[in-house]
């Protein structure tokens, strides 16, 4: 691990739990992906945070990360006792391998990071456009909600009539 880790140049430290591996990996939509790495006796298990449970449209959510879960070679999406999103999975130590490594951090950069703004304008909605209002009614920066423009931002005289 720690050579496959080290030649593919990947952001990494040991973690709390024995034969723990906590790889950054670098977003678009997030700045950094954490992923926890733990090696065990038999298998490998893989897990990172993908988003904090949804204020909002729950139902959508679940069934969009269901939809999405027939998708992921080797990993699964689930919810912890909190509702927070992961990413997830195991697989036996003799299946390891550097080809399987660099495919399964790309799977979990495309769970974690590829499906991040649509679970955010899913499940965030609301908590946004109260934030984008704020920002704005106070002149702050609105840099990090510039990816939701099109749906926060409503025209000054509400929305435009239709045609």
């Amino acid at each position: 691990m720690r050579q496959f880790l080290q030649e593919a140049e990947i952001e990494w430290e040991l973690g709390r739990r024995a034969g723990e591996f906590i790889v950054t990996l670098p977003g678009d939509k997030k700045l950094k992906n954490l992923c926890s790495l733990v090696v065990g006796d038999q298998s490998l298990s893989i897990s990172a945070f993908v988003v904090r449970n949804p204020d909002e449209n729950h139902q959508a959510v679940y069934a969009y990360l269901l939809r999405r879960n027939l998708r992921l070679p080797g990993l699964a999406y689930g919810i912890d006792k909190s509702g927070d999103v992961y990413v997830t999975g195991r697989v036996p130590l003799q299946g390891v391998t550097a080809a399987y490594l660099d495919q399964i951090f790309g799977v979990v950069l495309d769970a974690a990071d590829g499906a991040f703004n649509e679970l955010l304008a899913m499940g965030f909605l609301e908590s946004m456009k109260k934030e984008w209002a704020w920002r704005i009614s106070r002149g702050e920066s609105t840099r990090n909600l510039e990816a939701f423009r099109h749906l926060l931002e409503t025209p000054p005289d509400g929305p435009a009539p239709s045609p």
